[in-house]
């Protein structure tokens, strides 16, 4: 018995240093897990930290942006945005906000203390007078470019003009959102209409279709279509020039031949691709019917629109890509050194040899003496 209970001591002895272990390993486990969940809402409380640091000076500044622009955005978002015309405007305003956003850690290590630029309060001041002329006097284009007015100003007031500088194709891309005067688009896109039609009848003709045109009207079979602005305008090219700018923003290209050349080249893209979707149109009418042509294929030509010119874009980088590296090619083997000859150390003595060597050629036809001249047998050994 007394064995029994001296033997139970040790027994209850190990037993209560398991339980001290495990509840020693328990209290660490909830330490770790709460010196995590600490960590964690450090790390989050250091990243809102600049937000609320910022936000008592930024809260007015977003109030009156919202106060100006946000019956704008929506008027444009449920009138002009919609038709075909300004269709374009969303697209390139979110990728200009995209660009924005990416070139923003650039911006903030640029201006890191920030120096603010005289320039912004003027152009504050005309940024929100073109606004209240252009929102008073319903024109479109004082509207939206006061956007990128009061934008660029803001810009220049909080954070300077290397800010600037560092945004400046995402406020050049806006410009392509702002609506020109109809003057001058219906001036500049008749003669595109007319190229776009006659392109479009004779591909078609030269394909066996009974196509004919009258200005820009088109008769096929017992159809007549009108080309419209939307197909073969000028706010057609821009967009498509646009694309093409963003797409070279994004590739950036270290060869300006390139950039330079795909930039120009878009133009007669652009014309591609318009003829591609109005000799769409034309064979969806003709096959299918004019409720087909005007319908949802109607819209569908559009998306081919885009992506013709977008595989156009792509196929003329390429070839542009290739030139470059043949003329690169040919640029570092042009040289005239074969394989094996000296460099160009010792290309003095190898044009002295060369020399001499030419200087002892015999006329065409005839050997040297020991030699068989070209495409011919060695010489027979004369007698003694």
């Amino acid at each position: 018995m007394k064995l029994r209970t001296e033997a139970g001591k040790p027994g209850s002895a190990s037993a209560g240093a398991h339980a001290g272990a495990d509840a020693s390993t328990g209290a660490i486990a909830n330490t770790g897990a709460t010196t995590c969940a600490s960590a964690i809402s450090g790390a989050q409380a250091t990243r809102l930290s600049p937000l609320r640091a910022a936000l008592p000076e930024w809260w007015p500044v977003l109030l009156g942006l919202a106060a100006l622009f946000v019956p704008t955005l929506y008027g444009l978002f449920t009138g002009a945005w919609i038709g075909e015309e300004q269709g374009h405007g969303p697209i390139i305003f979110f990728l200009a906000l995209w660009l924005v956003w990416r070139k923003w850690p650039q911006v903030q290590a640029t201006c890191d203390p920030p120096r603010l630029h005289w320039a912004g309060w003027p152009l504050l001041a005309f940024g929100l007078a073109i606004h209240l002329l252009g929102r008073s006097q319903k024109i479109l284009m004082f509207e939206v470019g006061s956007i990128l007015a009061v934008l660029a100003a803001i810009v220049l007031l909080k954070f300077g003009a290397k800010a600037l500088r560092v945004l400046w194709f995402p406020f050049f891309f806006m410009l392509f959102m702002v609506p020109l005067p109809s003057e001058l688009v219906a001036a500049v896109t008749m003669p595109m209409k007319m190229a776009v039609s006659w392109a479009t009848e004779h591909l078609l003709f030269a394909a066996g279709y009974p196509v004919s045109r009258s200005g820009v009207v088109l008769q096929i079979g017992q159809y007549q279509l009108l080309v419209a602005d939307a197909c073969a305008g000028l706010q057609t090219l821009l967009t498509l020039e646009a694309l093409g700018l963003f797409y070279l923003n994004l590739m950036r290209h270290p060869s300006a031949f390139r950039n330079v050349g795909l930039a120009i080249l878009i133009v007669p893209i652009s014309f591609t691709a318009n003829v591609v979707r109005v000799i769409t149109l034309t064979l969806v009418t003709y096959h299918f019917g004019d409720a087909a042509g005007q319908g949802f294929l109607h819209g569908f030509a559009g998306m081919v629109l885009f992506l013709t010119a977008l595989a156009l874009i792509l196929a003329v980088d390429s070839a542009l890509q290739w030139k470059l590296k043949r003329g690169a090619g040919t640029g570092g083997g042009g040289n005239g050194v074969a394989p094996g000859v000296a460099s160009s150390g010792t290309r003095g003595h190898g044009h002295a040899a060369a020399a001499k060597t030419a200087s002892g050629l015999h006329a065409p036809g005839h050997a040297a003496p020991g030699h068989a001249a070209p495409g011919m047998s060695s010489p027979m050994r004369q007698p003694p």
